[in-house]
């Protein structure tokens, strides 16, 4: 299976499973990896959720090999389609999902790193864009990335393709927390128990407000915060 999937008590993880492939994303783990996200969102007894992946790597980005077979003007569209909604679902899920990145994190790999709500990176992982490099373009992953850590930093990784370390993401605000190796996936696990905790329609209602605001003026952003203040007085004590 290229998708394991997991669940303790009210967490579910998700593992990317690729491993000799360095988990990189074809078409099925991509379609898996969407649907499977969607499920544990719309499941009562998920309140958080794990993304990780097997062996070595996190991810490695876009299966090139895949690409290289994409000859059809219409079929790499619908796989551009596909990745973009993959990296937007997060942001439309109300329930919050850790990243637990395990080792290198590539290209749409980093995408998916950042795309979580919070993050936890190995000490000895790294982080990059190195599209640039290869004669294209880091496309679809930019608008994230410069949403969570700025303009200049932003185009520096995306122009130059470096990859950084976990304290150099820490740093940029790219990840909560940088962990030595072994202890990775009890942080993580131990941040979406304390996410799962917390009131499901509150923590709904948080997520969904912060990724709305992030795109808003103030003036609206405050407007929208209010409708928000009001319809959680009325949910009462959980």
């Amino acid at each position: 299976m290229k998708l394991l999937v997991e669940n303790r008590d009210k967490v579910r993880i998700l593992t990317m499973n690729r491993p000799e492939k360095r988990n990189a994303l074809d078409s099925e783990l991509t379609q898996e990896l969407l649907k499977q996200l969607r499920v544990a969102d719309a499941e009562d007894a998920v309140d958080a959720i794990v993304l990780t992946g097997a062996g070595q790597a996190f991810c490695a980005g876009a299966d090139l090999s895949e690409f290289k077979e994409l000859k059809d003007p219409q079929a790499a569209e619908a796989r551009a389609e596909l990745t973009m909604q993959l990296h937007l679902v997060f942001s439309k899920m109300t329930t919050p999902v850790v990243t637990a990145i395990n080792g290198a994190a590539m290209g749409g790999g980093a995408g998916l790193a950042l795309a979580g709500d919070l993050a936890v990176m190995v000490r000895g992982a790294k982080i990059g864009y190195p599209e640039a490099k290869h004669g294209i373009v880091a496309a679809i992953v930019m608008a994230n990335l410069v949403r969570q850590i700025g303009p200049k930093a932003a185009f520096e990784l995306v122009a130059l393709g470096e990859g950084i370390d976990g304290e150099r993401a820490l740093a940029l605000g790219m990840v909560n927390r940088v962990v030595p190796e072994g202890q990775l996936m009890d942080e993580a696990l131990y941040l979406a128990t304390k996410l799962a905790s917390l009131p499901k329609a509150a923590m709904a209602q948080t997520k969904r407000l912060f990724y709305e605001v992030l795109d808003l003026p103030l003036e609206e952003s405050l407007k929208r915060a209010r409708e928000v203040n009001r319809k959680m007085r009325g949910f009462g004590k959980p």
